[in-house]
């Protein structure tokens, strides 16, 4: 809408008409809002002028940028945010080393938590520094990483930076000239309740005096027609006609109410809409279907307009979580209203009377916040993108921290955060919070690291303050966090250790003994769920060229490690194996198939083990993927693998030396499995086949052919040649 529509001129019918910056009003209607709401001169005001005047001081400069409040001279900077947020409670600087980061306290109680909601924020310190940036300068911005790790936090708490003084009502008016194209206007935060009452007010005086009028006219049409004409029934038709009459018209008055579509006056903050999710209605406004498009019971069509999140979000935060899922239509839409800070709103359904509809642009001038996955910009309109990024942020959230005293120290601040936002839970004491701190450093998956994906962290808190809610206890203790962590087992964790029972309990698993070509593998599922995963390697001969031949739903990652290995397989072996073909079965893979690599080093030891007629000890698993050069590479999901091999019944555990760093077992399988870290395919072989002589030859031998000269005496194992028990 232009700053000039309507400004020149009265409107008819008393209608209140304006410019989308929302600055102009009737001197009739700020008499009848601030003075006297039961004024009758709606339109009969000669005095039409701009709108309510703005204080020198209020909210709002020239330039339409915020000014600020007088009572806070200095502005937040950047160093103002959740990071250098201190915690509340004595710190002992000697003991910053223990698991509370030097914290002395008895529980969370003791442990004051922010009223700033980017105060909470619990590592992120770049995207937090991002936020506080885009806040301060209304930048959209861009957060792109795993779930739970603080996305729609931060977005909410970009709503409470912003300012609330620069709130606007906006109405929608009905249009004399054409009822299909609604006028709207905005108004500061608050009057436009008032506004809405005003015209209540009045249109229910006109009906009282219509109905007053009516009542008379119709009496005096009974009276003549009974005592003049003396024909009753041709005096009730009249009076019916014109009691229809007056009802009819009566339908114009109701009309002249605006329809609120949007209300801040009671926001405490600036608005925050989450449209994750929502469809095109939803998202960018729409207009209701009228069954009764005519004879008078049609609803006018301003008080069918409903706004959208982009209109209930001006002059605050838009969030939208995998921003990829939006239509291509509708993200095309978002990005026109970012571009214009406008945007009309119309019948979303074309078989809707609503698509005939379309209002003046109503403002949107919201801050975007996209979130997704690392795939939710592979679907989303790159023109959408170039926007975000061209007018704000882009930024990663980290899945990982490192763990410091200080981070220690925030991470018992986030479980007193979490009983504070329930509301429901017991605290937790000291020995609790040091269990769920050994909890995110498991979870973290990396040495000297903590796991930012808090939401998943915070359900074992939950879960854990239930258990001691339960026993009414008065703390949450470490034992409740014990059980917490066996009841809160993720779907995949449940369903694996189902599957290691079902494979105890029909004997496929094998955990003694020697068997050539079979080997166990580990494996993960989910993201917390480690899996043994047996392998099988047979050498036949081959009806043509000798092929390698790979079973077990493998998905494209798997086949290209099998690849690699069938690389090191040629080298190796003395015999042609053109003339034979290798199967490798992946056994009870699953119905997801296999991803990745890490059982490259198991598909090896395999097949070599099938072409040299070689044993595999059983009581033995691996994981470990395998360049083509024989080199052991890291891998994932050390820990629980380690944990499933431990569950399995399996006595010692091959890993990537570069992985020795990450393990973090639970107490109780230390002592149940030994872990044996390698950093060559020869070690691996040296560790898992049986016999001295023919072991020693073929270790020796893919030594030599790899070009490698390791020394066995490097080899982390208990005894260096392994005979059968």
């Amino acid at each position: 809408m232009n700053d000039d529509t309507n400004t020149d001129e009265r409107p008819p019918d008393g209608e209140e008409h304006s410019s989308s910056n929302g600055r102009t009003r009737s001197g009739d209607e700020r008499d009848r809002v601030d003075s006297d709401p039961s004024r009758d001169d709606l339109g009969g005001a000669d005095d039409w002028e701009d709108d309510v005047p703005v204080p020198s001081d209020g909210p709002e400069s020239g330039n339409g940028q915020a000014d600020a409040p007088a009572d806070e001279p200095d502005e937040r900077t950047i160093d103002d945010l959740g990071s250098d947020v201190q915690i509340d409670a004595e710190i002992d600087e000697e003991s910053e080393d223990g698991l509370l980061g030097g914290l002395q306290i008895d529980s969370t109680a003791e442990i004051k938590v922010p009223d700033r909601l980017v105060d909470q924020v619990i590592g992120q310190e770049h995207a937090r520094d991002v936020v506080m940036k885009a806040a301060k300068q209304r930048r959209h911005v861009m957060m792109i990483g795993s779930p739970g790790t603080g996305k729609s936090m931060l977005a909410k708490a970009m709503s409470e930076l912003l300012p609330k003084e620069e709130l606007q009502d906006v109405l929608v008016y009905h249009n004399p000239d054409d009822g299909n194209e609604p006028k709207v206007r905005t108004v500061p935060s608050g009057k436009g309740d008032q506004i809405v009452e005003a015209h209540k007010e009045e249109a229910r005086k006109r009906n009282q005096m219509r109905s007053f009028l009516m009542w008379i006219i119709i009496a005096i049409v009974l009276g003549y027609s009974l005592i003049i004409a003396g024909n009753i029934l041709l005096g009730i038709l009249a009076a019916g006609i014109i009691y229809l009459a007056f009802r009819y018209g009566s339908r114009g008055s109701d009309a002249m109410i605006p329809n609120l579509i949007v209300n801040t006056a009671d926001q405490q903050t600036a608005p925050f809409e989450d449209a994750t999710g929502a469809h095109a209605g939803a998202l960018l406004g729409d207009v209701r279907h009228d069954p009764f498009q005519s004879g008078g019971m049609e609803t006018p069509s301003h008080d069918r307009v409903e706004p959208g999140a982009i209109h209930k979000a001006n002059k605050g935060v838009l969030f939208v979580d995998e921003i990829n899922t939006l239509d291509v239509r509708s993200q095309q839409h978002l990005m026109t209203a970012i571009q214009e800070g406008e945007f009309g709103i119309t019948g979303q359904s074309e078989r809707s009377s609503g698509a005939m509809v379309q209002t003046e642009p109503v403002p949107c001038d919201f801050v975007m916040i996209a979130a997704g996955n690392l795939d939710a910009m592979e679907n989303m309109h790159p023109a959408l993108r170039s926007r975000i990024k061209g007018y704000g942020y882009e930024v990663y959230m980290d899945d990982t921290i490192e763990d410091t005293p200080e981070m220690r120290r925030k991470y018992a601040r986030f479980i007193a955060q979490e009983v504070e936002k329930d509301g429901r839970l017991p605290h937790f004491t000291d020995d609790a919070i040091e269990e769920v701190i050994l909890e995110a450093r498991r979870r973290a998956g990396r040495k000297g690291h903590l796991t930012l994906e808090l939401r998943n962290l915070g359900g074992l808190v939950r879960v854990a303050g239930d258990i001691a809610r339960a026993d009414d206890a008065e703390y949450t203790t470490r034992e409740h966090i014990l059980q917490a962590k066996g009841r809160s087992r993720s779907i995949e964790q449940q369903l694996a250790d189902d599957y290691i029972q079902r494979r105890k309990d029909y004997e496929l698993q094998v955990a003694d003994g020697y068997v050539p070509g079979r080997v166990n593998g580990l494996a993960v599922m989910g993201e917390d769920s480690g899996i043994v995963l047996p392998v099988m390697a047979e050498v036949t001969p081959s009806q043509g060229p000798g092929e390698v031949i790979a079973t077990g739903q493998l998905k494209e990652m798997a086949q290209e490690a099998v690849s690699n290995v069938s690389a090191i397989i040629k080298k190796f072996s003395d015999e042609d194996i053109t003339q034979k073909d290798i199967h490798i079965q992946f056994v009870q893979a699953g119905e997801g198939g296999v991803d990745g690599d890490s059982a490259s080093i198991t598909v090896a030891t395999a097949v070599i083990s099938a072409l040299e007629g070689v044993g595999v000890d059983q009581s033995l698993a691996m994981t470990g993927s395998l360049s083509v050069r024989g080199d052991v590479l890291p891998v994932g999901g050390v820990t629980h693998k380690i944990e499933a091999a431990a569950k399995t019944g399996c006595d010692r555990v091959i890993i990537p030396e570069a992985n020795l760093q990450d393990v973090m077992i639970e107490d109780e399988y230390e002592d149940m499995i030994e872990i044996i870290p390698v950093s060559h395919i020869s070690e691996v072989l040296d560790v898992a086949l049986e016999g001295e002589p023919e072991k020693d030859s073929l270790v020796d031998r893919l030594k030599t052919i790899t070009g490698s000269a390791l020394d066995k005496q490097s080899v982390s194992q208990g005894p260096s040649s392994p005979s059968p028990q």
